[in-house]
């Protein structure tokens, strides 16, 4: 078994992939409801821009009408099916009491979705999590000096080597790193966070993989299985 690392986050998070993916229709308030019920610190979702402006939430980015399929970027909101919502609708079913991971699909959403929390829902603002490529990330720290930043990569695509990403990710003020689960060991998550850099592990969706990665010192743990998450947090007994 792993042996047990220290988290830069106490307790680390534990995302809810898409809501309660492997519960409800993903990206959905349902989903995102349940998964906070459920005992879900984090939700995790997906960004859009329509073409009216307006920062919607859903994976795969297009919409099915009677003779091809649109991207979301040529729908205005209005026209969208009613499952999926604004960021505006999921802060205000859902609150401000929980870490919020987005994927910037469109990463035109960013300054939006930071104006739309720090209008919304400011207590948010340290919880926010964007993630992309840390080239485009990096840019939005500008706009606000408390919003968690993200590099979402794989190791492989680290050419540099991950000490020469981890120190760039500092000098650049990205906060974290998001790698695959099978992407990290325990001597990893130690480097990246020697500089500073939170560690994030994604697509964990059984309990010894969960428990594997909790061990190894990761501070947010993304999955489609809420309550197998919350079960291994608890059986893991990792406390704040």
């Amino acid at each position: 078994m792993q042996q047990r690392l220290p988290s830069l986050l106490l307790p680390p998070v534990g995302f809810a992939h898409r809501g309660a993916r492997g519960h409800a229709p993903e990206n959905t308030l349902e989903a995102f409801t349940l998964a906070l019920r459920l005992g879900a610190t984090g939700l995790e979702t997906d960004a859009w821009l329509t073409a009216d402006g307006e920062v919607v939430l859903d994976h795969d980015g297009v919409v099915r009408g009677r003779v091809r399929r649109r991207p979301i970027g040529e729908v205005r909101r209005a026209e969208l099916p009613p499952h999926i919502p604004t960021l505006q609708e999921l802060l205000a079913t859902c609150g401000h009491g929980y870490h919020l991971s987005i994927d910037l699909k469109d990463p035109a959403t960013g300054p939006r979705i930071i104006a739309i929390v720090r209008e919304a829902a400011p207590d948010l603002l340290p919880g926010l999590w964007l993630c992309h490529d840390w080239t485009v990330v990096a840019a939005l720290r500008r706009l606000d000096p408390d919003v968690k930043l993200v590099d979402s990569t794989r190791l492989t695509r680290m050419k540099e080597g991950p000490e020469r990403r981890a120190a760039t990710l500092r000098n650049a003020g990205v906060d974290a790193v998001n790698l695959h689960h099978t992407d990290w060991t325990g001597g990893l998550t130690t480097l990246f966070h020697r500089f500073g850099r939170y560690t994030l592990a994604w697509d964990l969706q059984f309990d010894h993989v969960l428990r594997n990665a909790l061990r190894m010192g990761i501070d947010g743990v993304f999955s489609d299985w809420v309550d197998r998450m919350v079960d291994a947090f608890q059986a893991e007994s990792i406390e704040g």
